[in-house]
């Protein structure tokens, strides 16, 4: 079943069904380097919501932008000059909710990092399940240099992904960094020449959707809020996940499967 959320037409957001399982979401602002603004966070936050309440088929999602210079320059400073206290507090409600629209997604999400990833950028990024980037690509936690800090879950997603003093140092600093740092680091888990980006993220998307749909959701939610819990919590919830997966059908195909030698055809139920 194809998923309702993708049959939508946005102006900022560009979707292709790559595939049954596997749809792309590219940020389409390329006058702005692909800065959100008010109007594509609020596409986003409709497109996530509604993808993660019927995804439908599809298996894997991959977040890049359009071009191949910019990701994402973070929030739009020419829509926001001028802004009141109240109006700026009151568009950023808006990007909060985009961040919980895209974390809460139960689909894997990888960002292809196709260029520059500036701010806000860099904390989408930090926000997917895990990161491929162009050898050009550029990140930087900028915020502090307009007297504000991170505020869609920078200060404390790419904590998590490089370590605390990592992170002070690149947030405090607001200096750029390259994609070698990124994956030296753990922000990135692997770097390819630009012109094969999109082809090594497609591949690895597909290798997700090949497995049992309903174990790799499991998987990713038993790994997400595992980290937040004390390892004696992970475990008992892991063993909630991993029992919602043993009653499927998913799970006697893999196994008939495995004993057949031939690939198995998961259905998600």
């Amino acid at each position: 079943m194809i998923c309702p959320a993708i049959t939508k037409s946005y102006d900022t957001l560009n979707l292709t069904l790559l595939d049954p399982h596997i749809v792309k979401v590219e940020m389409h602002r390329p006058e702005a380097a692909n800065a959100f603004n008010t109007q594509m966070a609020t596409e986003m936050v409709t497109f996530f919501e509604e993808f993660s309440l019927n995804f439908g088929s599809c298996r894997a999602v991959i977040l890049t932008g359009s071009g191949d210079k910019a990701f994402c320059a973070g929030g739009d400073l020419k829509e926001r000059n001028g802004m009141s206290d109240a109006q700026w507090q009151a568009q950023h409600l808006v990007y909060e909710r985009m961040v919980r629209a895209i974390m809460g997604c139960p689909v894997p999400i990888i960002a292809a990092v196709n260029g520059a990833a500036y701010g806000g950028g860099c904390e989408l990024a930090a926000i997917a399940d895990f990161v491929y980037a162009a050898r050009h690509a550029r990140f930087a936690q900028t915020e502090v240099k307009l007297g504000i800090i991170p505020g869609a879950g920078g200060t404390q997603n790419l904590s998590r992904a490089i370590g605390e003093r990592r992170a002070k140092e690149l947030i405090l600093s607001g200096r750029v960094f390259s994609a070698e740092d990124a994956h030296s680091w753990g922000l990135v888990n692997a770097v390819f020449e630009g012109d094969q980006l999109l082809a090594e993220t497609e591949n690895i998307a597909r290798q997700i959707a090949d497995n049992g749909p309903i174990a790799v959701r499991q998987a990713k939610q038993a790994i997400t809020r595992g980290m937040n819990m004390s390892l004696a919590d992970g475990l008992a919830f892991e063993i909630e996940a991993y029992n919602r997966a043993v009653p499927t059908k998913d799970r006697l195909e893999g196994v008939a499967a495995f004993n057949e030698k031939r690939k198995p055809n998961f259905t998600g139920h």
